[in-house]
């Protein structure tokens, strides 16, 4: 065993846990985004408590988000590219001031009493343009930001981890203050909090070189490439459809949670901000149990069970009449939502050519993204049709035959990935398993 081997068995759990913020500029961007995350929380939770507040349409909350959403898959395909050839620190600094210029106006109609539903509208498009380019250019810099390439994956797990615990704080406090104070109090807040993602990446030391220009082909070349290469291989084929199918049925779920927490749990805002911190939970923990696993293998039966894990999270909460059950239900959706795309995510990462990475990984966006806002038009649409309880028992329903159809092609995913795993040496401990007459273990 090496040394570098023995000094990482040797570190303490915690320490391990943590080993990116070694990274000085890491560091920096995990204080920075944690503050920027929370208030980027309470500004998503009013904003759609505003929607239903003013208009008591379903239908709306489902447009908002189809706004946000949409255009993530025109614009991202095309970011990841420009991501690569242009200085990342300095794109990501213009589409935080974008999001913070987009909350500041936001709490200023609000705050004035003069905010409309297309007023809303219009700033979720704004938004979504903004994260369409950020998305893309934020992933690709955090390798700029982490010193060692070893830490890389727990940088990224981390990112995860931050997000869900943002998630946990921020529907709170939203629910809290819209009830003392209103919506505009949370996008103020929101806007100022973005102060503190800027400033920590205008103190980063890049190195020299760090930021160069990356000339590539024609953009659309490039993506034609990165498309049949997606597309002839089975495994991230079948990963991004059934990502994709998920997105689009299951995870519009959260545009109706405004709809359950007042007209079914008869609750207010706070019920609202509960019910979504409750998803959060469960997110947290299966970042955390991702976070503790030391091998991809047996993540292709850990996205099965996920996703069934979610389907039944849909199912419980949209049956539910009762408060406590449906936070119950809420966080096993979410466990089962984060630990179904964090474990394709990861899989992908692994299994992907390294010249096709960015291409791949802006598929993984567009079908977790860029998919969603037609799910969440659909859901709103259809809940003022067939009711709420039924578009959430609809779309479990997919997710479920997604997860079946998913678990046949196993065997053939498997068969394909392995010489992958094992010229990476991943699977060198299975195979001397093998010789010793142990069962081969599930590859993915």
């Amino acid at each position: 065993m090496s040394v570098a081997v023995k000094k990482e068995h040797g570190e303490k759990p915690v320490r391990h846990l943590l080993r990116a913020l070694r990274s000085r500029n890491y560091r920096l961007f995990v204080a920075g985004q944690g503050v920027s995350l929370i208030g980027t929380w309470m500004q998503q939770v009013a904003m759609s408590w505003l929607v239903y507040r003013l208009t008591g349409s379903a239908m709306l909350l489902g447009v908002v988000g189809f706004a946000s959403q949409i255009p993530t898959l025109f614009i991202s395909l095309f970011a990841g590219v420009l991501a690569d050839r242009w200085d990342r620190r300095r794109l990501l600094i213009a589409t935080q001031t974008l999001a913070m210029f987009q909350a500041a106006f936001l709490a200023f109609v609000v705050l004035m009493g003069l905010v409309q539903v297309w007023h809303i509208i219009l700033l979720s498009l704004v938004l979504g343009v903004v994260n369409a380019f950020d998305i893309p250019i934020r992933q690709s810099f955090v390798v700029e930001m982490v010193d060692n390439r070893e830490d890389l994956g727990n940088a990224i797990a981390l990112n995860s981890s931050m997000v869900n615990g943002a998630r946990l704080i921020g529907p709170s406090i939203a629910g809290l203050l819209v009830a003392s104070f209103g919506e505009g109090v949370c996008f103020l807040l929101n806007a100022i909090s973005y102060l503190a993602v800027i400033v920590a990446i205008v103190a980063m030391r890049m190195p020299q070189g760090a930021n160069s220009l990356r000339p590539r082909r024609n953009i659309l070349q490039e993506l034609k490439e990165g498309i049949l290469y997606a597309y002839k291989f089975g495994p991230i084929r079948s990963i991004l459809l059934l990502v994709a199918l998920v997105s689009f049925m299951g995870m519009p779920y959260s545009v109706l949670v405004p709809v359950f927490a007042k007209d079914i749990l008869h609750g207010g805002v706070h019920t609202y901000g509960y019910l979504m911190t409750a998803a959060g939970s469960g997110a947290l923990v299966g970042t955390l149990l991702l976070a503790s696993r030391k091998s991809v293998l047996g993540l292709g039966h850990l996205i099965v069970t996920a996703t069934i894990l979610f389907s039944a999270g849909i199912v419980t909460f949209a049956l539910s009449n009762n408060f406590i059950l449906s936070l119950a239900a809420m966080t096993l959706a979410g466990f089962g939502a984060m630990t179904l795309v964090a474990s394709c995510n990861t899989i992908l990462q692994t299994i992907l050519d390294e010249d096709k990475r960015g291409r791949v990984m802006s598929f993984f966006t567009v079908a977790f993204m860029g998919v969603a806002p037609f799910g969440s038009l659909g859901a709103g649409s259809m809940a003022g049709v067939i009711g709420p309880r039924n578009t959430l028992l609809l779309g479990s329903i997919g997710c479920l035959v997604g997860a079946m159809v998913f678990a046949r092609y196993l065997p053939k995913i498997r068969e394909k990935v392995r010489p992958i795993y094992e010229r990476m040496g991943i699977i060198k401990e299975t195979v001397h398993k093998m010789e010793t007459g142990s069962k081969k273990p599930p590859l993915s």
